[in-house]
């Protein structure tokens, strides 16, 4: 590939700006100066841009504890997206996998890996997605047993059948907080689950998604690499 594209997939800068970096003799390959922003590199030549050694990836994996108020998104003209947060040198075509709704927080997988995130997010593969909600109503054993039935929403929709576990209930408040697994994921799916059975989502946490867990270390806001453990684990679905 030209150097000047190795460069920018790795987040080095946009193309025009790293064309005049390279004729200003700012780039070397395999230990040579290289002026000429075509010229044809490899994954595994060796990159030094600015003085620092940019090593070639063709798939990235973050880890994203996604915050309240930000959106599932790569890029937005008005509003700071989920790729956003990434703030270390990134390739110019991450995507989250999947989208969380703006107040809902949680895990997110950050990738440039499309056939991956097809994977997981294909209906076809039954991929468990781990949510912790509170709502404003008192949750029972009837309604764990509507959910692992499948729910038909209001509006006709049909839901697989959902695994509900009720963590606690808080009759003073009004209010219960659970578990519930689903297997695919329509749109604001969880909040219109509950909503056909009365009760109101106040807070909704992604907590796991396939062999994915969201790391307990990650604050709101905070991402970091996959291990090579997680990644094992992701090629192992589908």
């Amino acid at each position: 590939m030209r150097l000047d594209k190795y460069l920018s997939d790795m987040g080095a800068g946009t193309r025009s700006e790293l064309k005049k970096e390279i004729r200003r003799s700012g780039a070397s390959v395999d230990g040579a100066v290289v002026k000429d922003p075509g010229f044809s590199v490899q994954p595994s030549s060796h990159v030094v841009f600015r003085g620092s050694v940019v090593a070639y990836e063709e798939f990235v994996y973050y880890m994203l504890n996604k915050p309240a108020g930000i959106i599932s998104a790569s890029d937005d003209d008005r509003e700071p997206t989920v790729v956003d947060l990434i703030s270390e040198p990134k390739r110019r075509d991450l995507f989250p996998v999947g989208r969380l709704d703006r107040d809902t927080e949680g895990l997110l997988l950050i990738t440039n890996d499309g056939a991956l995130s097809h994977r997981l997010l294909s209906p076809k593969h039954h991929v468990d997605k781990v949510y912790y909600v509170r709502v404003s109503g008192i949750l029972t054993d009837s309604d764990v047993d509507l959910f692992r039935d499948g729910l038909v929403l209001t509006d006709g929709l049909e839901c697989l059948p959902a695994d509900l576990e009720i963590l606690s209930v808080s009759e003073d408040e009004y209010t219960s907080d659970a578990e519930i697994t689903i297997r695919e994921g329509k749109f604001h799916q969880v909040k219109r689950m509950f909503s056909s059975i009365g009760a109101e989502v106040i807070y909704l946490k992604r907590l796991s998604m396939g062999p994915l867990t969201l790391d307990p270390d990650l604050e709101p806001g905070e991402y970091r690499r996959l291990t090579s453990e997680e990644l094992e684990s992701l090629e192992l679905q589908g």
